[in-house]
């Protein structure tokens, strides 16, 4: 989830490697589902390239997620602490 290089006063900040983990994904599996090469996806998840939008609206596609849940200008919180946060406030 680290901040891409390029335009560093407005970075962009993505949870792909989280994501590709979560589902069990390789690199080079979720490459082959958004049709680039694993250098690719490895460029993304270490912040070096940003994804065109066509990009980013595909690697979505594969995790059924809306592209705010994927990418932002904030950095993001630890799904872990989302959800604890969560279940604290649900058990009120």
């Amino acid at each position: 989830m680290s901040p891409v290089r390029r335009g560093e006063k407005r970075p962009i900040h993505n949870r792909i490697a989280v994501l590709r983990a979560e589902h069990r994904l390789s690199r080079a599996a979720l490459a082959e589902r958004i049709e680039v090469n694993p250098q690719t996806v490895g460029a993304l998840e270490r912040g070096d390239h940003y994804p065109s939008l066509d990009l980013a609206f595909r690697i979505c596609e594969v995790f059924d997620l809306p592209v705010e849940a994927v990418f932002s200008r904030e950095e993001f919180r630890p799904m872990s602490a989302e959800m604890y946060r969560r279940t604290r406030e649900d058990a009120r």
